[in-house]
């Protein structure tokens, strides 16, 4: 038989942190006997053609450069 989740203010805080400021991706949520135990955020960036980042690269949020999929091997 299921245990019912337990879901108290603490982790309530945590999920919308995880949320926050979050405009494209999904928060997976792991559940072990009625406890979350983890939680999995993955983030999508989007840009638009012709927003003037003629290499193909932006800055993600930690500040570090990522090659999109067009520019990686050049």
């Amino acid at each position: 038989m299921a245990k019912p989740l337990k879901v108290d203010d603490l982790w309530l805080t945590r999920i919308a942190g995880l949320l926050d400021d979050m405009e494209f991706g999904s928060l997976h949520i792991v559940v072990h006997e009625g406890q979350i135990v983890q939680m999995e955020r993955t983030e999508r960036k989007r840009f638009e053609n012709g927003n003037g980042n003629a290499n193909g690269r932006y800055i993600n949020e930690s500040g570090t450069r990522r090659a999109d999929s067009q520019s990686a091997g050049r």
